[in-house]
């Protein structure tokens, strides 16, 4: 709903002041799992009234050529932000694993941003939380007739951005996770030949808080060997999975012999090949969020 981990924070602070000041109310007529899911979806509504959407940089305009020139600073709150799996991921069922792992990935949750907040709260309690259009009436406070039109018209939506061209990521195979171990190895020597072997052609790139995005394995290229050659000899952390994806906190040399957190690298995989880059360079922020430690070990 708020496609920020730190939005989403604040939100479950209020939930919970929200429910225990409220829980004397609780006549049980519901479960308090459904309860506790007015409150939250109602909290995240009252957010919501006072914010721009969150976005990618792709959201905000065309791909443009790898030139230093074309790198503009966006407000942080522009941007949606990555949130560690191990916060938003069930832990136990698979089943429930790889829906949840759908309804996190990047594409999908900018995507729903671009919904009015009542139709991305029924999409998200109808077709990720499996409930019932009359249940969503219910906690929405209107028709059943309503929610219908809500979904078909947040379906609509959905279907002209890019979350419907975006395949979902699959969890990974021995291959993949080898894949990645090439691509630490070739991204830490920085060795084009390599490289160029491991992403696909029309992959994708985007550096929040930059609202510069690149299409194209030849631009990002161009890019990293170009504007971007400050990060030939970095060091690649793996880490938790963000939002589905592997991710990597990234440390850049900083000129005296040492490193510097520089971004945390998510990635998506697909056919054998690495489709899409996302370098978030808040690591201030999402290092911690990430267990990152603030230099790499020597």
């Amino acid at each position: 709903m708020l496609a920020s981990p730190f939005d989403s924070e604040d939100a479950v602070q209020e939930i919970f002041i929200r429910a225990w000041r409220g829980f004397e109310g609780f006549e049980g007529r519901a479960s308090l799992r459904s309860w506790l899911y007015r409150i939250a979806t109602n909290v995240c509504l009252d957010m919501l009234r006072s914010v721009e959407r969150r976005a990618r940089p792709m959201d905000l305009g065309p791909a443009r050529e790898p030139v230093a020139e074309n790198l503009n600073t966006l407000p942080e709150t522009t941007w949606l932000e990555p949130v560690p799996d191990r916060l938003v991921l069930a832990q136990n069922d698979p089943s429930e694993v790889a829906v949840t792992r759908d309804s996190v990935r990047l594409a999908f949750v900018a995507a729903l941003q671009h919904l009015p907040p009542r139709q991305r709260a029924a999409l998200i309690l109808c077709e990720v939380l499996q409930w019932k259009a009359s249940e969503v009436a219910e906690l929405l406070e209107t028709t059943v007739a309503s929610v219908n039109s809500a979904l078909q018209r947040a379906r609509a939506t959905l279907e002209g951005t890019n979350a419907n061209s975006s395949s979902a990521p699959a969890p990974l195979v021995a291959s993949d996770r080898e894949l990645l171990r090439r691509y630490v190895r070739a991204f830490e020597t920085y060795d084009i030949d390599a490289l160029t072997a491991l992403i696909h052609q029309d992959a994708t790139q985007s550096m929040p808080p930059f609202d510069l995005w690149l299409s194209g394995r030849d631009d990002i290229l161009t890019w990293w060997y170009g504007p971007g050659i400050g990060c030939r000899g970095s060091r690649l952390i793996p880490t938790v999975a963000a939002n589905g994806s592997p991710a990597f906190g990234q440390y850049k040399p900083d000129g005296a012999g040492g490193y510097q957190p520089w971004a945390l690298q998510v990635l998506e995989v697909n056919d054998g090949r690495i489709g899409e880059f996302t370098f978030f360079l808040s690591t201030e922020t999402l290092f911690p969020l990430f267990d990152l430690p603030p230099r790499p070990a020597d």
